[in-house]
């Protein structure tokens, strides 16, 4: 079973949509106890990174966590994969799960922002979400901040410098765009991470 994490700051009903799709069986919670027995789990996210704070006050941070030690596959979508990292200067008073280092940051002036709209990928060989999708492949973002490429980066993308794309550590996953908004390849990387063992 899957736990689509629920923290008042995802985009549920798409995922959940998409799964659906896919005929993975899937739960919207937001009971610890649900989390940390998951076969995997998602975080998605939309908004702001403060929004995260509630994963800490409910126990989901530590359910999440538990599951991840443990071998669980994760995947964070949007916010979910910033929240990854060790912080955001959208909230400099959220720590985030601290499991990539480095914080993610405001895309420079010079560029408009949020970052709205269908963005090409440039993908690393190897990665286990991404089997099956090339380097060139449209998805959909939207965004004001990114993540810095890391040596976990397994796909990067263009908007006023490089940012990451996707991530990926033996468990751990993070795409910074929406699969679920993503057509034919989003749903490519999602039946990719339901078909991990």
């Amino acid at each position: 079973m899957i736990a689509v994490v629920d923290y008042g700051a995802g985009n549920l009903t798409s995922v959940m949509k998409a799964l659906a799709h896919l005929q993975a069986e899937a739960a919207i919670t937001r009971d610890p106890n649900v989390v940390g027995s998951a076969d995997k789990i998602i975080l998605p996210g939309v908004g702001h990174f403060s929004a995260t704070s509630i994963l800490e006050r409910e126990g989901l941070k530590s359910a999440i966590l538990r599951g991840v030690e443990r071998g669980v596959p994760f995947l964070g979508i949007c916010v979910g994969m910033q929240w990854l990292f060790e912080s955001s200067t959208e909230a400099p008073g959220t720590d985030g799960l601290g499991l990539l280092a480095g914080a993610c940051a405001k895309f420079p002036d010079a560029v408009k922002s949020p970052h709205v709209g269908w963005n090409s990928l440039v993908c690393h060989d190897g990665s286990r979400l991404l089997r099956g999708i090339s380097s060139g492949a449209f998805v959909y973002f939207t965004h004001s901040y990114s993540a810095p490429v890391v040596p976990a980066t397994v796909a990067r993308c263009e908007y006023g410098g490089e940012f990451s794309a996707a991530v990926e550590r033996d468990n751990l996953f993070g795409v910074q765009f929406h699969p679920e908004k993503s057509g034919a390849t989003g749903l490519r990387l999602l039946e990719n991470f339901c078909d991990l063992s």
